[in-house]
């Protein structure tokens, strides 16, 4: 009877921290959430040949590197850009049709997506070997 005591109040003290790791984010479904700024999901929603006109349009710039490396938009639809970096960086289209200015490291850009259909390349124009394309159609 003795040993049972500790386990109890092991137990009594993991209980909620357990309990708290596994609520939800209020939306009462119990499955987990996933956040937007993954890179990965980011590419997944970037990239996807439907997009929802409320799909909220996104480039990670992470290890010196823009993530979609090629960004599907509507023509005048509004691109967010989160660098991730240790370094400021920018992205600007290569005919100078959008830019961000520079991005300090954390921080976050937007810029408007041409109105021209087509493929529209950029770089960084701080490091110009730093590229992607933004897809307009």
């Amino acid at each position: 009877m003795t040993r049972s005591r500790p386990l109890r109040a092991a137990a009594a003290l993991l209980l909620p921290a357990v309990l708290a790791a596994c609520s939800s984010s209020g939306s009462g479904s119990g499955t987990p959430s996933t956040t937007a700024t993954s890179p990965l999901q980011s590419s997944t929603v970037a990239t996807s040949p439907v997009q929802s006109s409320n799909a909220a349009l996104q480039v990670t710039i992470k290890d010196f590197a823009f993530a979609p490396a090629t960004l599907k938009a509507g023509p005048g639809r509004t691109v967010t850009v989160t660098n991730q970096d240790t370094t400021a960086h920018t992205l600007t289209a290569a005919d100078k049709s959008f830019d961000t200015g520079t991005i300090a490291p954390g921080a976050t850009a937007t810029f408007t997506a041409p109105q021209q259909a087509g493929d529209h390349p950029y770089i960084c124009t701080i490091h110009p070997f730093m590229h992607g394309t933004l897809t307009v159609g």
